[in-house]
């Protein structure tokens, strides 16, 4: 089995191997992940930080040994603090990497870095203010970046900020922590799901003070909770309908 780890600011995850089929995560620099399956221009990956598969493009990650996996994925993560941060490689070649980027494998890659970076578990009540950072970045499918996110890649990327790690879809999500009775039992910080018309989890929001919620639908916006889900505070109607709360820590 080959192992890797992202070089590149960004990587799209696809779904099937064509540059063509649909993206369902990124892959971000610093991403450690196992090689499970080769053709001649794409590879299928797991993702040591969540488990998720896909397939990316060959050219796009810098092969390393197995020893060297287990090593970095042993350590604590130093992530990417600042909403856009740069990488020199040895040519002293400028490259950007995104907020929540991982920069264990600076010495690997022979890469420097000078910006920000956090290497703490944070207080549960700092969920909030990180995700702040990424308030009116547009809705992505597959996105992970202040640049275009998805409802689940925000609030993995919010806890993963803050040194927690959860799973990549809000389906998964749901899965983990513990669930509360009422919205009046949670606290800023947890985590709110909402189902479709067949009972599916296809979305996710962060739980605010005071019944507002972050979460991303069109663009990370903060709406109003309350029993029946996510009231518009814009288009004045529910847009989501709850099904359950979770603290996940």
């Amino acid at each position: 089995m080959q192992y890797g780890v992202c070089n590149l600011s960004i990587v799209p995850l696809r779904i099937e191997p064509s540059d063509a089929s649909e993206l369902i995560s990124q892959v971000l620099y610093g991403d450690l992940f196992k090689v499970l399956e080769q053709r001649k221009n794409w590879c299928k990956i797991r993702l040591a930080f969540d488990k998720y598969e896909g397939w990316i493009d060959t050219k796009q990650y810098f092969e390393i040994s197995e020893e060297m996996y287990f090593k970095l994925n042993s350590e604590q993560p130093k992530v990417a603090t600042d909403l856009v941060e740069f990488i020199n490689d040895a040519n002293d070649e400028l490259y950007p990497i995104p907020l929540g980027a991982t920069l264990n494998c600076l010495d690997v890659l022979n890469h420097t870095h000078d910006g920000s970076v956090s290497t703490e578990i944070l207080p549960k009540s700092n969920l909030i203010n990180t995700a702040f950072m990424y308030l009116n970045a547009p809705y992505l499918w597959g996105g992970k970046t202040p640049f275009g996110i998805d409802c689940s890649g925000l609030t993995q990327m919010v806890y993963k900020l803050n040194g927690y790690a959860i799973f990549r879809d809000a389906s998964e999500q749901a899965n983990q922590g513990e669930a509360l009775s009422f919205i009046e039992e949670s606290e800023a910080g947890d985590l709110a799901f909402f189902d479709n018309s067949e009972g599916k989890i296809v979305h996710v929001g962060i739980i605010m003070n005071d019944n507002y919620i972050i979460h991303a639908h069109g663009k990370v916006r903060i709406d109003r909770l309350d029993h029946s889900g996510i009231y518009n505070v814009d288009r004045n109607v529910h847009t989501h309908k709850l099904r359950v709360i979770k603290k996940i820590i």
